[in-house]
């Protein structure tokens, strides 16, 4: 395994590090073999990683070039020697760990909860099976920020450019029967970056490892902006 390292606390710059390990004493997965490796053969390589079940997005990484979850990334659809970076266009913290507090803001500013300027109901905001339905393909997102580390657009506008894994939990609230203040939200993304420096490249589909599709999501939020303009 051919692993990035870095260490901002050292005087070295960023290096890689080839490891070996014994497969028939490693469990199946890529996560299993870097834990292997900081338990028994080098305690400093850092990364994250939560669930082990690919819900969490804490392990996300660059795997032989695609950004994918490393908790199912089974050993044996990876090449030998395998190479593991960082999220790529994340400064890095420390080795495999990219830092997400600018992808996070840019999910806080879309106010991702539910709004609505009506009092709240004596018991839950009921939806239809139709109206619930309309959230399949967003709700699913786990944040791992995969798509938005492999989106070029991001990498040039990010900025201002929100990036398909923010804009994919936008239109989760514009589709939402239970928000009515899709009007504002909308109002919020009218500008010429936040969404529109979009061009349809579909790294983003490519490389969600949930299987979404946030490129068709980004499309749906400016036909949404085309029709409200009459």
């Amino acid at each position: 395994m051919r692993i990035y390292r870095y260490d901002p606390d050292s005087d070295h710059g960023p290096r890689i590090d080839t490891y070996t390990i014994n497969r028939d004493k490693c469990g199946p997965m890529l996560l299993d073999a870097l834990i292997k490796i900081k338990n028994e053969v080098d305690p400093t390589l850092t990364f994250r990683r939560s669930c082990r079940e690919g819900i969490c997005g804490s392990c996300a990484m660059n795997i032989d070039g695609t950004n994918w979850l490393a908790c199912i990334r089974p050993l044996d659809e990876v090449s030998d020697p395998v190479t593991v970076y960082p999220l790529n266009n994340m400064d890095v913290v420390k080795d495999l760990v990219g830092d997400q507090s600018h992808a996070l803001a840019q999910y806080t500013s879309i106010k991702p909860w539910l709004r609505s300027s009506t009092p709240p109901p004596t018991h839950e905001r009921l939806q239809s099976p139709e109206e619930r339905k309309k959230l399949d393909g967003d709700y699913e997102c786990i944040l791992c920020f995969c798509c938005t580390s492999g989106c070029p657009s991001h990498w040039w506008n990010g900025d201002r450019f929100l990036g398909p894994a923010v804009l994919l939990q936008a239109h989760r609230w514009l589709v939402d029967s239970r928000d009515d203040v899709t009007e504002e939200r909308l109002d919020d993304l009218e500008d010429p970056f936040k969404l529109y420096r979009c061009h349809t490249i579909l790294n983003c589909t490519r490389t969600c490892p949930k299987g979404l599709n946030p490129g068709k999501k980004i499309a749906e939020i400016k036909l949404m902006m085309q029709q409200r303009r009459g």
